[in-house]
């Protein structure tokens, strides 16, 4: 699967155009890694438990956006974005969205 931020695909020509695909996921912080990121917070430093959360989280929603361009018969999705909101305290939403396309 072809994944890119731009509204096409370079050398590639569209073909199909399927629409908008998404995929999310809702990540909460848990106690381990609070109290982690209090102590960079006196120290300062890269909060490496949420990185590695944030990063786990993009990951299955792009998972999940691509599994559904799939199951469309797309083999590129173009214009794909990430967008995060808050849904609960101490829980997000990491969204992942773009257009799904058959490109040759």
């Amino acid at each position: 699967m072809i994944l890119t931020t731009l509204e096409g695909v370079p050398g590639k020509e569209v073909i199909e155009h399927y629409g908008i695909v998404q995929g999310s996921t809702v990540r909460a912080k848990n106690v381990g890694r609070d109290i982690a990121a209090g102590f960079k917070n006196i120290v300062g430093g890269e909060l490496r438990g949420y990185t590695d959360l944030l990063n786990e989280a993009r990951q299955e929603a792009l998972d999940r956006m691509v599994l559904q361009a799939k199951q469309l018969g797309a083999n590129a999705i173009v214009n794909v974005r990430f967008a995060t909101s808050s849904v609960a305290q101490g829980a997000a939403e990491l969204f992942a969205y773009g257009t799904a396309v058959r490109v040759r």
